[in-house]
């Protein structure tokens, strides 16, 4: 049981650590234009060890800030343009035969980075989603008979392309799960997008991202974050958003029974307590607050929701869902 002098000095020592945060959002800010929802959530996805889906129509700077976020960390970075005709050996490579020699020998694919750039993931078929589970659950990959470790920090951003749109396959609910965060990424505001256009057609190259911060800062980081401090209230207020996922009724959210077909799963729960440490972290906080819980919420669970069929008929979203059972549990 941590004391108020532990959480002082945890704070303290929060505050000291959290200073790269402003360097990280200053050095990106040089060449990605608004968008500080998107950057703070890749950060949230960095510091708590978990992978992130973006989702958003093209051209709304997901690459590139993804591009930035690994120029500006000393990290190796690998960029994986994900196409209907691509193999799993494109991505966790294969063994080939050395003449020379007269063996196989391993060529490790794309995958053996820090940072791992899936683009447009959902354009390319089940069986190349599926090479990158073990990798984005594990931290190896099996190459023949061989496991081999991936290098710690290791990131999977991912982009997607809305799935109305042509030419995309869904991705299967486990690997979707396996993403802490989806981001849903909006269009930037009317002056933001002025500065966007006065900065490309000046022709002028992009300012260069320099490394701002060291993947052992990120490693130290990480393990702050999980000393974060959350009471026993916050994770009662945790478990309820979760379960009120799976049994509506219990929470008086009858109306809310035959729109779900599936709730979130204890993954769902463990994420959320996570991302919330790593936004009590990002605001130089030694300990969780509700609001911490209700600002992530939505990108933990949006991708954890089924819906029913009577849902999709209604145009009633996951997100709607979030804000009935925010509204409708109280916070502690």
């Amino acid at each position: 049981m941590q004391t108020a002098e532990d959480i002082r000095l945890l704070n303290e020592r929060i505050q000291q650590a959290a200073v790269f945060i402003d360097r990280l959002r200053t050095e990106l800010a040089k060449v990605v234009v608004g968008q500080l929802y998107m950057v703070d959530r890749l950060m949230i996805g960095l510091l708590s060890n978990g992978h992130v889906l973006l989702e958003g129509v093209p051209g709304l700077a997901k690459t590139l800030t993804i591009k930035s976020l690994a120029q500006a960390i000393q990290a190796k970075f690998s960029r994986i343009q994900f196409t209907p005709d691509l193999l799993p050996a494109d991505v966790i490579g294969t063994m080939i035969y050395n003449q020379q020699r007269h063996e196989f020998v391993i060529r490790k694919g794309p995958i053996f980075a820090n940072f791992i750039l899936a683009d447009e993931i959902n354009r390319a078929p089940a069986k190349v989603q599926s090479a990158l589970l073990e990798a984005m659950q594990e931290k190896q990959v099996t190459i023949g008979d061989e496991t081999h470790k991936l290098e710690e920090p290791f990131l999977v951003l991912a982009t997607q392309n809305p799935i109305e749109q042509e030419g995309t396959y869904s991705l299967p609910e486990a690997q979707v799960d396996r993403f802490m965060l989806k981001v849903v990424v909006g269009y930037p505001g009317r002056n933001e997008e002025q500065m966007i256009i006065r900065q490309q057609v000046q022709g002028a190259d992009l300012p260069v991202v320099n490394p701002v911060v060291s993947t052992f800062e990120i490693l130290q980081a990480r393990s702050l974050v999980r000393q974060v401090y959350m009471d026993e209230k916050v994770e009662q207020y945790i478990l309820d958003i979760v379960f009120a996922t799976r049994y509506p009724e219990q929470y008086r959210l009858d109306r809310l029974k035959p729109l779900i077909s599936y709730g979130g799963s204890p993954r769902a729960s463990i994420n959320l307590a996570l991302a919330a440490k790593a936004h009590a972290f990002m605001n130089k906080r030694g300990y969780v607050i509700p609001d911490d819980i209700k600002a992530i919420c939505k990108d933990v669970m949006r991708h954890r929701i089924g819906l029913t069929y009577e849902a999709e008929a209604e145009n009633i979203t996951s997100e709607k869902i979030v804000d009935d059972i925010l509204n409708a549990i109280a916070v502690p």
